[in-house]
């Protein structure tokens, strides 16, 4: 397998390769997955033999129609079928998502799922992209990021919670707040795709609020938290106008056999269910207590299923995870190609602690010495040429960190100018006062960013240092601004104000009006299409209570309790 490590990364620019063509370049076996972030104790065993059993059946016959297993998911769930649509996958209702709901802009947090940066790029809408800072552990300012989306005009907004790749979490209370703050924009989707994970808060969740809302969309996998990326299933939950517009475009049977086998039998199987959830939550407090522990590793706090490290100065992702597949049979998600992260970042999904055991092992080896190959870290690596194909992507956002969107823009060419912030309203001619500004929002405090621990030397060579990055600029609170003009939309209850951020802003005076879908390839407003930025021509803790009984089921924040 060692000869074709390269050629088999190489070809997958987007991701890593499967397993399964990991699987035919060895002896039949995979690795040890330390990169799909799945959970692995659910399904049970007996669960996998219960299925095997009726496999025959399974791939023989069509599956019922998605109506009806959404249905059945629903039951379980406590949610109304009509605020729902099942997906063949999560990747599926993004794709449908752009094409039906994003008209010509989509802001989004990076490093994140690169669905929510590629689909959009690829159909030519602009992405604009907000950077997450190293200097704050990756942690999301939802104040900075609101002020990021008025200044640009961006019509969609988008939030990963927990955040894919550094598992950054935010608390329901501000999600709403920013969801209300963003009530005059064409669409608010809110990603919680590793939510069940998550044991910082009892009910995290915010479907039950998407519900009632004109423009907001919670979207939810299954495969992930379910262990069954294979099946390809994830849903929706949405007002019924959103929800049905995404389920009207839906084939009859975009579900498989698998995927409505799975859904029947989980109400079997609740309690399992929930005592999974709890060991991985577990585990991954192992996991990081471990990691925590390899002399200049630094691992970032996470509520997903996984743990964001930044490798030792002088140590390249590439070299790294090609060693561990190779020499220790161990895959890694090496986050080189993940739009505002780099090669120096790995991916480790959280897994039981014999596995971990290895990993470690490994992970001393290969960076420290202690193999036959010597270490990776003591020498500054320039990479291997082919980190994933998107070396561009690592250029612009090694020279902007920090800078926004506006240095992205100018360190690729593109002449992307952000307009000018909206000034304040003056005081008015009858002598009114002017809107104060926004009242300070409640932020959740800022993620820890472990210090780099000194790592072995050979004397006398200097240990190195770390660069030192800057400390995040403090923006101040945006002004309110009058509302727009209204604009005719579905019938929903009034909004509170938010007082975390400013009111809707009008788009800004010197960008015009969108006049309809920009066409493929084309980028919107002056954007980047996802050939421009992948450098190509584009031509080639909560405990686990609550589920007493094996009837029993959690709801659909995957945290309460739900009659079976």
């Amino acid at each position: 397998m060692a000869d074709n490590v390269t050629s088999l990364f190489r070809s997958t620019a987007a991701h890593s390769p499967s397993m399964a063509a990991l699987s035919r370049e060895s002896d039949g076996a995979g690795p040890v997955d330390f990169c799909i972030p799945c959970n692995p104790y659910f399904p049970t065993p007996a669960m996998f033999e219960e299925m095997a059993s009726r496999l025959r059946d399974i791939i023989t016959y069509y599956p019922s129609s998605a109506d009806t297993i959404t249905a059945e998911l629903c039951s379980l769930l406590q949610l109304p079928p009509q605020c729902v649509a099942m997906g063949n996958g999560s990747t599926e209702l993004i794709t449908w998502i752009d094409h039906l709901l994003v008209r010509e802009s989509l802001a989004v947090p990076v490093p994140t799922f690169g669905r929510w940066t590629d689909q959009p790029m690829e159909t030519g809408k602009r992405v604009d992209m907000f950077p997450l800072q190293e200097s704050s552990g990756f942690a999301l300012d939802l104040a900075q990021y609101a002020e990021f989306i008025r200044a640009r005009g961006t019509r969609v907004a988008v939030i990963c919670n927990p955040n894919n790749p550094d598992g950054g979490f935010l608390h329901k209370h501000a999600v709403v707040q920013f969801m209300d703050a963003m009530a005059d924009l064409d669409l608010v989707v809110i990603d919680e795709s590793f939510l069940e994970f998550a044991d910082a808060e009892n009910e995290p969740s915010v479907v039950q609020e998407a519900m009632l809302r004109p423009n907001v969309i919670v979207l939810r996998s299954l495969g992930k938290n379910f262990g069954l990326h294979g099946i390809r299933f994830g849903y929706l939950v949405a007002n019924p106008a959103l929800a049905g517009r995404v389920r009207s475009m839906l084939p009859k049977w975009n579900l498989n056999s698998f995927a409505e086998h799975v859904v029947f039998m989980l109400k079997e199987h609740g309690a399992e269910y929930a005592q999974s959830l709890h060991q991985v939550r577990r585990d991954r407090m192992d996991m990081s207590g471990q990691l925590s522990s390899l002399p200049g590793l630094t691992v970032y706090p996470s509520q997903g299923n996984f743990l964001f490290v930044r490798l030792p100065v002088g140590a390249e992702g590439t070299v790294v995870r090609d060693r561990l597949l190779t020499e220790h049979r161990i895959l890694v998600r090496e986050c080189g190609n993940k739009i505002g992260s780099s090669s120096r970042f790995l991916r480790l999904v959280v897994r039981p602690q014999v596995d971990v055991r290895r990993l470690v092992t490994g992970l001393e080896q290969v960076l420290y010495g202690t193999s036959r190959r010597g270490a990776a870290v003591p020498e500054q690596a320039t990479g291997t040429g082919y980190s994933s194909g998107t070396a561009a992507v690592d250029r612009l956002v090694s020279q902007t960190n920090g800078a926004g969107t506006r240095g992205l823009a100018q360190a690729a060419g593109a002449g992307m100018p952000l307009p000018a912030a909206v000034p304040a309203p003056a005081v008015g001619p009858g002598g009114g006062m002017p809107v104060p500004a926004a009242a300070g929002v409640p932020q959740p405090e800022p993620r820890p960013v472990p210090q780099e621990a000194p790592r072995p030397q050979p004397a006398p060579q200097p240990v190195p240092q770390p660069v030192p990055v800057p400390q995040p600029q403090h923006f101040p609170q945006p002004a309110a601004y009058p509302e727009p003009a209204p604009q005719p939309a579905p019938a929903a209850p009034p909004l509170a104000p938010a007082a975390a951020f400013a009111a809707p802003a009008p788009a800004p005076a010197q960008v015009p009006p969108a006049t309809g879908p920009t066409p493929p390839g084309v980028p919107a407003r002056g954007g980047l299409t996802a050939a421009q930025v992948r450098g190509t021509d584009g031509l080639s803790m909560a405990p686990a209570t609550g589920w007493p009984g094996a009837q029993s089921w959690p709801d659909a924040a995957g945290m309460g309790q739900a009659a079976g």
